[in-house]
């Protein structure tokens, strides 16, 4: 197994041409769902939410405001990253509620950590909140490309776009979200240049210190 997962990460690479007649079965599109909801974060507070768009039309409109990447429209699916724009009370309220309806948690032993939880987002500003939670949403697509490697997937990380257009476009705003990052997800054009080209990284030694 070990063999393989690195093998198939030398498989992947940022796809640039998709092949748009090509779709994700529905039930590799579930795997890549639940992959997400199972991706590690901070607290386990989840404050990211994805926004996975089919449709070819609305795709199109997000073009001009993805720097005319046209993986945005020709991937299978288009998968967006977006944050909660605040961290409420009670949205830290309902964490908790749902750890004691899961585990059944006792009270005395769940409401230190809450009553921590609280205090700390209510010091932090706006613009800290933002940044722990847009660091959550790179978590995710780390996973999600990890994943994608392993299922024979292609997809291409990308945070060339603008989010404000996205959040226009997509009615984000009126979710509470906004867009941080994009992974077009599909499989790649037999005609991809870049699928055949070598994987350029440093030495092993030159990026990994053993102590």
């Amino acid at each position: 197994m070990a063999t393989d997962i690195i093998d198939r990460l030398k498989w992947r690479y940022a796809t640039k041409k998709f092949n748009s007649e090509k779709i994700l079965p529905k039930k590799t599109l579930e795997q890549l769902k639940e992959a997400f909801n199972l991706t590690a974060t901070s607290y386990g507070l989840q404050p990211v939410t994805l926004v996975i768009v089919k449709d070819k039309e609305q795709r199109k409109k997000l073009l001009p405001h993805s720097w005319d990447q046209h993986q945005v429209v020709d991937a299978s699916h288009l998968l967006v990253f977006c944050v909660e724009e605040k961290l409420s009370p009670e949205y830290i309220q309902k964490y908790f509620k749902r750890v004691k309806t899961i585990r059944n948690t006792p009270d005395d032993i769940l409401k230190p950590f809450e009553e921590f939880l609280l205090d700390s987002f209510e010091e932090q500003s706006s613009d800290e909140i933002r940044t722990w939670a847009t660091n959550q949403a790179y978590l995710a697509l780390g996973n999600l490309l990890t994943v994608c490697a392993a299922t024979n997937i292609d997809a291409c990380p990308m945070e060339g776009f603008n989010p404000t257009e996205y959040d226009r476009i997509l009615g984000l705003k009126e979710k509470g979200l906004t867009s941080v990052l994009l992974l077009p997800v599909g499989y790649r054009d037999e005609t991809d240049f870049m699928a055949k080209e070598k994987k350029v990284r440093k030495d092993m030694k030159d990026v990994i210190i053993e102590l």
